[in-house]
């Protein structure tokens, strides 16, 4: 949802300038509620953002960017973080927002591809996202019966093309 609105990674919001900005168009438009679904990034923002929060009316308040009136009206700021990342690498958590909807979409695309190798009797290589982890990796590879996987988990071993090879030729 933030990549295809814009907010996603807001380069703004890392600097105080940035959040100061976006308490003022809050507390000019009257929401004291926020629900922050993400990953580190937005949630580790909400938490600063929270954190900074009183000096930041405080700091409106002095340069003239909100009344006293909206400044009593907006002194608590609510904030609910929901974890989404398709890593599910969330302790806590059994899985998190967004992280089955990447994986039936993955799914999907190794049916299309099986069809296609099997008919052609070719090996494909498919990249699954989820930077540091190997969640998606891993539980795509059990739910399709790959013959290999890596992930960043448990790299893989230096001769591994060869292994790899020798598999593939059996």
């Amino acid at each position: 949802g933030g990549t295809v609105i814009g907010s996603a990674r807001c380069k703004d919001f890392r600097t105080r300038e940035g959040r100061l900005k976006a308490a003022g168009n809050l507390v000019k438009r009257g929401i004291t509620n926020l629900c922050v679904i993400g990953g580190d990034g937005s949630l580790t923002g909400a938490d600063t953002f929270r954190a900074e929060w009183s000096s930041l009316l405080a700091e409106l308040l002095k340069v003239g960017g909100i009344t006293a009136e909206e400044a009593k009206r907006s002194s608590h700021l609510n904030i609910v973080g929901m974890v989404g990342s398709i890593d599910n690498d969330f302790c806590g958590t059994d899985m998190t927002i967004g992280t089955d909807s990447a994986l039936h979409r993955i799914m999907e695309i190794v049916d299309a591809i099986t069809t296609t190798a099997q008919s052609h009797q070719r090996t494909f290589v498919l990249e699954v996202m989820g930077r540091h982890c190997g969640y998606l990796a891993l539980i795509t590879a059990l739910a399709c019966g790959a013959d290999w996987v890596f992930i960043p988990e448990s790299p893989p071993e230096d001769d591994w093309e060869d292994h790899l090879c020798r598999r593939l030729t059996e």
